[in-house]
């Protein structure tokens, strides 16, 4: 090999690892949107799915935006820990780093992560939210990666594509089974003691298969497989996702709930897409996987090599910036707060959705330079373990 085409190996390479670390990023900042609007506009609070006759389009734009972010990070955790077994020593150490990594970020859930979004201590509510599911998926992934490729592959799908018909299955509260299927697939409550109870607000039975699925994909993106044969693979799974997603929809039968013809056009596409995500159903996941796909594609091709590098700091350190900023919202909260008092009723919340915008836009930019200074901590010091758990 010449050294022209060592180099241009070596760019083909870095463009390909980039991509995943900005497509990473920028369903960080999409997520960095949703919470300050959690923060700051809680007295707009919106349902499961959303309610459409009270929920104006551009609050509702907002939070179907935000719908990206758990999927494309759950898959991009599956890719990467494809890519990780691929650089050590196998499944071995992948399936290892995963359980140790799973558990920490349960740990973190329970712990840092909980304590930031009550500031309450000891708590009386602990909430099971998205590191919790990442966590939990990323150690059945240790157990499941060792199944040969085909099988885990058809795990995933039946998983994603199938869980959907449990969603009449409920286990009464008291049940022996209850706080089993709370965590798998109900969202729900569970009681650990009189004064302490669990908030199952991210089940996990799909997110199981996504983690999966993001694993199978994991040699498209091997440093043997050629651009062309990835980028193509890459445009026919997220058309296909997309397409997928459109029939089903448009039947109105299996894999969500039905949707409304409005008088409104504007109305009846908010029903169109108006999805549920806890748990995330077929249509919630085929829309925002093929999406998800589709940007990973459009990331890897482009020569915005800046913007790209830009948002890859935010996706090379994600449980820095997850835990950063939601402490930073909290305070600022408070803040608010103690100088404002309270405007909306029994919170301190913006008149309208713009404000949610510019606050998210306005941290992106002051978070930024603590994120970058932390990811290139992590990469110069490879020395130090638990940098690599973040």
């Amino acid at each position: 090999m010449t050294t022209d085409q060592r180099l241009s190996t070596q760019a083909k390479s870095s463009q390909r690892l980039l991509s995943i670390d900005a497509l990473r990023g920028l369903v960080i900042l999409f997520m960095l949107l949703d919470h300050v609007r959690e923060t700051f506009f809680l007295h707009r609070q919106v349902s499961d799915p959303m309610n459409i006759d009270t929920t104006e389009p551009a609050l509702f734009f907002s939070r179907t935006l935000a719908h990206l972010c758990a999927p494309v990070f759950v898959l991009l955790t599956g890719l990467s820990a494809y890519l990780f077994a691929e650089k050590h020593q196998g499944k071995n150490d992948a399936s290892a780093f995963l359980f140790k990594r799973g558990l920490i970020l349960v740990l973190l859930e329970i712990t840092l992560v909980n304590f930031a979004w009550t500031f309450q201590f000891p708590p009386t509510v602990i909430y099971l939210q998205v590191i919790w599911a990442i966590g939990v998926s990323m150690i059945a992934l240790a157990a499941l990666a060792w199944l040969p490729r085909s099988i885990l592959f058809a795990v995933a799908v039946i998983i994603i594509a199938g869980h959907n018909l449990l969603d009449s299955l409920h286990v009464a509260q008291g049940s022996a089974m209850h706080g089993v299927w709370a965590i798998l697939h109900d969202r729900g409550w569970i009681e650990l003691s009189d004064t302490v109870r669990l908030r199952t607000s991210y089940p996990v039975l799909p997110w199981i298969g996504v983690i999966a699925l993001g694993y199978c994909i994991g040699p498209w993106f091997s440093g043997t497989t050629p651009p062309e044969q990835r980028r193509r693979k890459l445009w026919l799974a997220g058309v296909g996702a997309l397409l997928g997603f459109f029939a089903l929809r448009l039947l109105n039968g299996y894999g969500d709930a039905h949707w409304t013809s409005y008088d409104s056009t504007t109305l009846t596409v908010m029903s169109f897409f108006n999805i549920t995500k806890y748990p995330p159903s077929l249509l919630f996941l085929a829309l925002t996987l093929g999406m998800g796909l589709l940007l990973l594609l459009s990331f890897e091709r482009s020569r915005q090599r800046r913007w790209i590098s830009v948002l890859a700091v935010f996706g090379a350190a994600p449980m820095f910036f997850y835990i950063l900023h939601l402490y930073v919202l909290k305070v600022l909260y408070l803040a608010c707060v103690a100088i404002l008092g309270l405007n909306q009723g029994s919170f301190f919340g913006f008149d309208g959705v713009g404000m949610v915008w510019l606050t998210a836009v306005s941290l992106a930019v002051v978070l930024y330079w603590p994120v970058r200074w932390f990811a290139a901590l992590k990469a110069r010091r490879r020395d130090i373990t638990w940098l690599k758990y973040f």
